[in-house]
């Protein structure tokens, strides 16, 4: 911002000066203990004047002849330099009403807002200038439509953030595949996002006050250059000549949606729910009816791999019956006939009859033969034994997995009949959050 004091350079430089250290002193809690020095009013340019009008209000002087210079210079400067001054020296309200309503200028929500507007909504949501400060800037704030620049979402989003994507009910632990349908996870989830919004607003409209007198002390020396670009402090020194460059302004729609974020300062989220209320409601209300939503009549659900239709009597049986045979013709492996068995022991007959029937067979050969064929037909029925084995572990394996395709059918049937009876309180609980949160909305932030 050029100031142009270009009739004296020193005398622009000091008065840079004494302005950035009149400004430092009042934000650490200091007070203006001697008289500023004399500078030399240029023509034209108001920042003088306005330091001048600045002291002399600090002092309880009349600031009426130096004011007048400088407002006539720059009125939009003049009034914002003071504005923003006296709230940093903690006497805000000793403002003239007009002064912040020029200071302030228009808000439109196809513009950005400027950081000078930006700062004094800062400043007034403290409560720098009293109650009628903050009942100015809410009005100029619900004098501008957002309803229409912003999704909805977008706004619950910034209130309750880190939504879970799929919620379980009580009734519905033991089958969390049934909370993933639809029909059964709309009410649900809307109910749970109506409840969190809900504490939301119990949590932003019930935050203490802890302001001091209105004051936006720099108590902790922090250095200026390290404060945020819509601190009034900040935007005092881009002011008077002594700041950096404007940083990128945001929009109104992104200033309150940031507001309303978790962390925010809660002087501005109390204003940004304010603002944001009609559009938070309508979304709770759209949220209160799907709680409404009664389970369907029919669910189909993946059972064991099996798509098994429920009825609030039970599950279908042509469903159930069709799941039985998939799970039987899975449960039984194909493994060919027994004939090989069966065969070691055919030949191990025929080695037994050679051996005792074959006239002039030598002994020792008779014996190997024997035994042979005893070693065969005993291998043969190992075979038959083990397969014996391995049918009746199928059988038991597939009656259990039938078992168990029928239990897990029953148990999903009773827990819809849980999540049914769960669903009544839903609505009953719903239906209360938004009473409650309606009423949070239309009582407001306190002005004072």
């Amino acid at each position: 911002m050029s100031m142009d004091l270009t009739a004296d350079p020193h005398t622009g430089t000091e008065l840079h000066r004494y302005a950035e250290a009149l400004l430092a002193n009042l934000a650490a809690g200091g007070s203006l203990d001697v008289a500023p020095p004399e500078f030399t009013d240029v023509s034209g340019h108001w920042l003088a004047p306005a330091v001048e009008a600045l002291t002399a209000l600090l002092r309880g002087d009349d600031a009426l002849e130096p004011l007048g210079r400088a407002a006539r210079r720059d009125p939009h400067k003049t009034a914002l330099f003071l504005c923003l001054a006296l709230a940093v020296a903690g006497q805000g309200e000793r403002i003239h009403a007009s002064w912040f309503g020029t200071a302030f200028g228009e808000l439109r929500p196809d513009r950005p807002v400027t950081h000078g507007q930006r700062a004094l909504w800062l400043a007034a949501a403290k409560g720098a200038y009293g109650p009628a400060g903050k009942i100015f800037v809410l009005r100029k704030l619900d004098a501008v439509s957002v309803s229409a620049a912003a999704d909805p979402a977008d706004w619950l989003r910034a209130l309750t953030p880190d939504e879970p994507s799929i919620v379980v009910p009580p009734s519905l632990t033991d089958f969390p595949e049934l909370a993933e349908l639809p029909d059964l996870a709309e009410p649900v989830r809307a109910a749970t996002r109506l409840a969190r919004l809900r504490g939301r607003c119990v949590e932003i409209t019930s935050a203490r006050d802890d302001r001091a007198g209105g004051r936006l002390a720099n108590h902790s020396r922090t250095p200026v250059t390290g404060w945020a670009e819509d601190e009034p402090l900040a935007v005092l020194r881009r002011l008077i000549g002594t700041g950096g460059p404007e940083g990128p302004m945001s929009s109104l729609t992104g200033h309150l949606l940031n507001d309303l974020r978790p962390g925010a300062d809660p002087h501005l989220t109390a204003i940004a729910l304010h603002v944001a209320a009609p559009i938070v409601r309508e979304a709770a209300e759209r949220l209160a009816r799907a709680t409404q939503a009664g389970p369907p009549a029919t669910v189909t659900l993946p059972i064991l791999g099996h798509r098994v239709v429920l009825h609030p009597e039970g599950p279908d049986p042509a469903s159930l019956a069709e799941a039985e045979e998939r799970v039987v013709a899975e449960g039984v492996p194909v493994r060919g006939g027994p004939w090989p068995a069966y065969a070691l022991l055919g030949l191990g007959a025929v080695l037994l009859v050679v051996a005792v029937a074959v006239p002039g067979l030598s002994v020792p050969l008779a014996l190997a033969a024997a035994v042979l064929a005893v070693a065969l037909a005993g291998f043969g029925g190992y075979r038959l034994l083990l397969r014996r084995r391995q049918e009746q572990a199928d059988a038991d394996y597939v009656a259990a997995r039938l078992r168990e395709l029928r239990e897990l059918a029953e148990g999903a049937v009773w827990a819809l009949h849980e999540y049914a009876r769960e669903a009544d309180k839903r609505a009953q609980d719903a239906t209360s959050d938004l009473t409650e949160l309606t009423r949070l909305l239309r009582r407001g932030p306190r002005a004072g």
